[in-house]
């Protein structure tokens, strides 16, 4: 009965350690790292925007004096602040665009107007405001201004209708916008320098939303062995790569971007982002709903702090699915724990069951032993083959009630610790302690139980059988004698015919019992019985020689 427990139990612990295993991704592990610093990139952002605030207060000062002739100073100050601010926070970024564009209207100068006004639209497009951006955007006389400008205007129109496809996403209006905004990002390509960041970025990006996305992942690769990327450049190429793997049906190498992607983003403190957003989908869909809700929670802090609208919309899709998940996966896991706790009990009753058992054969045996005893008195003249039987009956009842006792004490022991662990399992259930259930039952050794069981029955056995180890070392020359190590009361050769001594001959128990196969125990008695000085046919009735005290 206790042998058939022990596979049970160690079921039980097995099934309940793989459902605590966490299947790491190191990639992601490097991004919890990531989101654990990002206060100090917040604040390292933080510092150098005071820093160009003071500069700007300088210039302040110093313009009551000198008025138009420092208008320049101040452009640049609030360009400076505009771009500290343009994928980290909306409001401000709004703000600093808005004195630029004062700043470029006192100046009176075409080219800055432009450029102010551009800036003011990049902020409008990133907070969702398409309506706005659209009306200010058609305000803007471009074909006078330098080619630079052009591309940025271009390309602020192609992203613009791009970021409207992807916002409607239907079969009607997409496809239309999709059309409109490759002709525009064509326009911008055309005054892009060949060698720069955005025409290679922009062209890959226009050969996505065109289908081409062969032509794509080359351009994106041959961007990404560029040295010279910035953190922002690298996450938005990453991100924008991320696109293609994921219409190709290859959401591993996605995911593995997207990671790359959003910690670059952190640590330039980006919250004009939408890669942790796409991470937490693709999470979601491959069942990691843990870390898709962890990510999914960042990305609306983000969305939230930065002022994006569109992002808190798609942000307000998902979310409600990956948290019907949770809770989904909390009731399971719930249900999962319940019956843990039903089998505990079974088990707990099973060890009660074994110990009546014991008790009753306790009894019997002392019922038998009585009637031996009694017969002994009455029939001291027999034979000296019935006082040899005699012997060997008392013998047997020595080790029968030395082992019983043990085996008793084993099992009360074993209750004991069983009705524990029962106990503590259903109080951390009651207060929905998952953790601590799946820590309790891993701290659980069965190896140490197993090896605690074997040591106390090699106590009982040299305790029946002191010389044992001296009479089995007798039957060997002097060199292939056994030694102990000094914390060894039997090894495993002494154990087998220990429990040979027994009364346990079949190999298939001995096996079962010392957790070997049948036929490493047959090797073991082979090697053994070769080494001895007596014949191999008669080692055995040797050992059944050996007595008690």
């Amino acid at each position: 009965m206790r042998t058939r427990l022990l596979p049970i139990l160690l079921s039980l612990f097995f099934f309940l350690d793989a459902q605590a295993q966490d299947n790491g991704n190191p990639l992601l592990t490097q991004l919890d790292r990531a989101i654990e610093a990002s206060p100090k990139y917040d604040a390292d952002k933080l510092r150098s925007i005071e820093q160009l605030k003071l500069a700007l207060d300088r210039i302040k000062s110093t313009a009551t004096q000198t008025k138009k002739d420092d208008l320049p100073a101040l452009f640049n100050s609030y360009s400076q602040l505009y771009e500290a601010y343009k994928v980290f926070n909306y409001d401000s970024a709004f703000t600093y665009a808005r004195h630029l564009q004062t700043t470029a209207l006192q100046l009176g100068d075409p080219a800055r107007i432009t450029y102010a006004r551009l800036k003011l639209d990049f902020c409008l497009l990133s907070s969702g405001l398409f309506k706005e951006t659209l009306d200010s955007l058609s305000k803007i006389h471009i074909p006078e201004a330098p080619d630079s400008l052009q591309a940025e205007y271009y390309a602020l129109l192609g992203r613009y209708y791009y970021d409207l496809g992807d916002f409607d996403n239907d079969a009607y209006n997409t496809p239309d916008y999709i059309r409109k905004g490759n002709d525009y990002m064509d326009s911008a390509l055309q005054r892009y320098p060949p060698a720069s960041f955005q025409h290679s970025y922009f062209k890959g990006l226009e050969e996505i939303k065109s289908s081409r996305r062969d032509e794509a992942l080359t351009d994106f690769r041959q961007l990404l062995d560029r040295p010279d990327l910035s953190l922002h450049e690298l996450a938005i190429t990453t991100s924008t790569l991320s696109d293609i793997y994921i219409n190709n049906g290859q959401p591993d190498t996605a995911i593995a971007l997207l990671i790359r992607a959003a910690i670059a983003d952190i640590q330039s403190s980006t919250k004009e982002t939408a890669a942790i957003f796409n991470l937490a989908q693709l999470l979601y869909k491959k069942g990691d709903v843990r870390s898709a809700s962890t990510y999914i929670e960042i990305a609306i802090r983000d969305a939230i702090f930065y002022g994006a609208r569109q992002r808190k919309v798609q942000v307000s899709a998902i979310l409600p699915l990956i948290e019907g998940e949770k809770i989904s996966r909390v009731e399971e896991q719930k249900s999962i724990f319940v019956t843990y706790s039903i089998i505990a009990t079974v088990l707990l009753l099973a060890v009660i069951a074994l110990v009546i058992i014991v008790l009753r054969q306790v009894n019997r045996l002392q019922v038998a032993q009585r009637i031996i005893t009694e017969a002994h008195i009455k029939e001291q003249s027999i034979n000296q083959r019935l006082v040899e039987t005699n012997n060997k009956l008392s013998e047997a009842n020595k080790i029968k009630e030395e082992y019983i006792g043990y085996f008793f004490n084993a099992d009360s022991e074993s209750f004991a610790k069983i009705e524990k662990f029962k106990k503590s399992i259903e109080q951390k259930i009651a207060y929905r302690k998952w953790e601590d259930v799946i820590t309790l039952v891993n701290n659980t050794n069965l190896k140490k139980e197993k090896e605690e069981l074997l040591q106390n029955f090699d106590k009982v056995f040299l305790k029946l059988f002191p010389d044992f180890i001296q009479r089995f070392n007798d039957l060997f020359p002097e060199e292939d004698q056994l030694q102990l190590k000094d914390h060894e009361f039997l090894n495993t050769d002494l154990r087998i015919f220990a429990l040979i001594r027994m009364g346990i001959h079949e190999n298939e128990k001995i096996a079962r019992i010392l957790e070997y196969s049948v036929n490493t125990i047959n090797t073991y008695k082979t090697r053994i019985k070769n080494k001895s000085t007596v014949p191999n046919e008669e080692f055995e009735q040797r050992i059944m020689e050996i007595r008690t005290v």
